[in-house]
């Protein structure tokens, strides 16, 4: 009995680490496809209106910055529903 409660635990943990893994990867997925949108509508606005590139430039990297705070909050929340 103790050695099945035992298996079931390691098991458990195994399952957490596969959890872990797939929430790492799906809160990957979202903030990776927005950087492109970002700086693929970046690039265009700066080659249709080259004398706004450092306005666009700076609001681009605004852009960058807040997509990669979700990124991090959404690992964050994954490693603590895993782990804790």
């Amino acid at each position: 009995m103790i050695d099945l409660l035992a298996a079931a635990d390691e098991a458990l943990d195994g399952l957490k680490a596969v959890g872990a893994g797939l929430g790492y990867g799906l809160a990957a997925i979202g903030p990776g496809v927005g950087i492109g949108l970002v700086v693929g509508n970046a690039i265009t606005a700066m080659a249709r209106q080259p004398e706004s590139a450092g306005m666009v430039r700076t609001t681009m990297f605004l852009g960058i910055a807040f997509t990669e705070a979700l990124a991090l909050i959404g690992f964050v929340v994954f490693i603590l529903l895993n782990f804790a």
